[in-house]
């Protein structure tokens, strides 16, 4: 076994630095029947700043918004008159493809504007498009889109950029055109645009839940216009991807067909192969990837480090993590919040709330401040054990050093005031969070109705719906919160 003083004299003092996507691209509501024992609220939120903390943001292609007009770059002022005029355009466009229905052609009007079409204002549109589409306008969307996309593609001397196709598709992905989607996809390949590592990401966020995702990793594999940079090969590129949508089996499988074809991992990999190996739960395969990384020669960086705490975390050895921070701070790498968080959301998960007090503590002793994720892993792991006392404590903490707490923060309150029969103070906790203005997701509603219908509190529980409905949230899940009981 690759041991903790061992991966301590071999830490990489320079951080590797990795990138993912800006934009998440699947938002799915949170699956009220997949509770981890009171921890699955905040198990997408904790993924997602694990995740982002492994991979950095990559800014794509940072020119091509100025479509053909480079002599705007170096120029400051031209520029800012440039993305003044560019909003402003798109302002107009948005509002005639609203008037587009039964009888009305927007294309002339879209050409009577006399705008200059540019990267920048084809983009500010389509996302302006992306921002309306909701559950009972998606059709509509889809063909306003694509509209103004094949309009501004026909206008002289203009060329869509890789950026255009891919929130084109986006649009298409979110209003559920799969077809148009691919559509478009073979029209860019054809084009001769390169395949980057978004335009998989779009393909396998949206069609990996259908069972597709393999065919679309083979094809990536296959094709020779793939562009992957700023990765090694193709293979991390794939891999980054596979893992910001949680596909974790399909990572195994495409590690498998890298090293069939003779491509050697890298931290890179190494990396994302133990998220997922922790992710499903294969805790000795995380160790034998630890010793293949140091037998391979390659040193654990800070990511590293923050899965060996949450695996020391989850299975209780609050002694063992001690000496890894102790390391890793005398080698110059100074645990941060994030490593703290993680080992503390472990060792809530394991039961042992002592010790997660104690490192919180001692987080805040070294310097560190508790940001949002770290006090709402506090406050689930109290939540989760019936000490709604100390949660409520942690959160008055968190509320008085200025951490606005989140939806999560707010769910797992509410579903601990539900749990000791605190209905008033749960519906006045929901009652705080809007007013402090975070929406309640749709986990928020069902936890607190489910709870008072579980209690016999019907009337209550339909006055927390009717309070949904008249906000206009959520109204496509109607159905399933009025069915909806606790087991």
């Amino acid at each position: 076994m690759y041991s903790i003083a061992r991966l301590g004299h071999r830490i990489s003092k320079k951080s590797c630095s990795f990138y993912v996507t800006s934009r998440t691209l699947c938002i799915r509501d949170c699956n009220v029947d997949n509770a981890d024992k009171g921890f699955g609220s905040i198990e997408h939120f904790l993924n997602e700043s694990w995740k982002s903390s492994i991979f950095e943001v990559e800014e794509e292609d940072k020119y091509e918004f100025w479509g053909n007009r480079s002599d705007h770059r170096g120029n400051f002022p031209a520029r800012q008159d440039f993305i003044e005029q560019a909003k402003s355009d798109a302002k107009k466009i948005l509002e005639i493809l609203h008037e587009d229905g039964p009888g009305v052609d927007v294309k002339p009007l879209l050409s009577e504007l006399g705008v200059t079409v540019s990267g920048l204002l084809v983009r500010d549109v389509l996302l302006g498009v992306l921002k309306m589409i909701s559950y009972t306008n998606k059709n509509r969307c889809a063909k306003l889109g694509y509209k103004f996309f094949v309009w501004s593609d026909e206008q002289e001397k203009f060329r869509h950029t890789l950026n255009a196709y891919h929130i084109m598709m986006e649009i298409f992905a979110e209003c559920e055109e799969l077809k148009a989607m691919w559509r478009l996809f073979d029209e860019m390949t054809e084009r001769g645009y390169p395949i980057a590592a978004r335009t998989f990401n779009i393909l396998i966020c949206t069609c990996g839940a259908a069972g597709l995702g393999r065919k679309i990793v083979e094809r990536f594999i296959k094709s020779k216009n793939f562009k992957c940079r700023p990765y090694k090969h193709s293979f991390n590129a794939i891999l980054r991807s596979l893992v910001t949508q949680n596909h974790f089996e399909l990572i195994e499988w495409v590690y498998d067909q890298m090293l069939a074809e003779g491509h050697s991992p890298d931290i890179l990999t190494y990396n994302i192969l133990m998220f997922a190996k922790i992710r499903l739960g294969k805790l000795d395969h995380f160790h034998g990837l630890l010793d293949e990384m140091g037998r391979n020669g390659f040193s654990p960086d800070m990511h590293t480090y923050n899965l060996l705490l949450h695996v020391l975390g989850k299975v209780d050895k609050p002694i063992a993590a001690l000496k890894l921070l102790s390391h890793m701070k005398e080698l110059g790498t100074h645990p941060s919040v994030l490593h703290f968080t993680t080992l503390i959301d472990g060792l809530s998960r394991a039961g042992n709330l002592e010790a997660s007090q104690y490192f919180f503590d001692e987080m805040i002793k070294q310097g560190a401040v508790p940001d949002v994720v770290c006090y709402t892993v506090m406050i689930t792991g109290y939540v989760v054990a019936r000490q709604i006392d100390k949660a409520q404590e942690i959160f008055d903490e968190m509320i008085r050093n200025g951490r606005l707490p989140n939806v999560y923060t707010y769910n797992s309150m509410i579903r601990g005031l539900c749990m000791v029969r605190k209905f008033r103070e749960a519906q006045l906790m929901l009652e705080d969070m809007e007013t402090r203005g975070c929406n309640p997701n749709f986990l928020v509603y069902t936890t607190l109705v489910g709870y008072l219908r579980g209690a016999g509190k019907l009337a209550e529980a339909h006055g927390v719906i009717r309070r949904m409905l008249e906000k206009g949230r959520h109204l496509h899940l109607l159905h399933k919160i009025k069915t909806y009981r606790r087991g």
